[in-house]
């Protein structure tokens, strides 16, 4: 059964970049979201089996939207996304809960086997 996946970045082009790498290796794309707090509002309307989630977004962060996602959920399945020095921030994400990251810009294998890895 294909996997459903929520990708959550502000950046439309990067939303656009990762759902097409995902849905030509047969992945479902479910949902998009532009900020935190939009990204917290479709994780609990769709229950995806996997969520991408960039660090830096509007409204609220990547990190902030993890914990929240997190407290209602401590069984969700989250990828962070991070631009290159943000080092401290992927330790962070990983503390509150995070599977993987994945830095940008991003490669399609990378991306392929931090999925493969986290949601087989």
């Amino acid at each position: 059964m294909a996997k459903n996946i929520l990708i959550c970045d502000d950046a439309a082009f990067m939303r656009m970049m990762i759902k097409d790498i995902l849905t030509k290796n047969g992945y479902n794309v479910i949902g998009e979201a532009e900020n935190g707090v939009k990204a917290i509002e479709k994780y609990l309307e769709l229950k995806p089996d996997l969520t991408l989630m960039d660090i830096t977004m509007p409204e609220m962060d990547g990190i902030g939207a993890l914990k929240k996602i997190k407290e209602g959920d401590p069984a969700a399945t989250v990828i962070m996304c991070s631009a290159m020095g943000q080092q401290a921030m992927v330790i962070e994400s990983i503390q509150a809960g995070a599977k993987d990251f994945i830095v940008k810009p991003f490669q399609a294998d990378r991306v392929l086997e931090a999925v493969k890895k986290v949601v087989g």
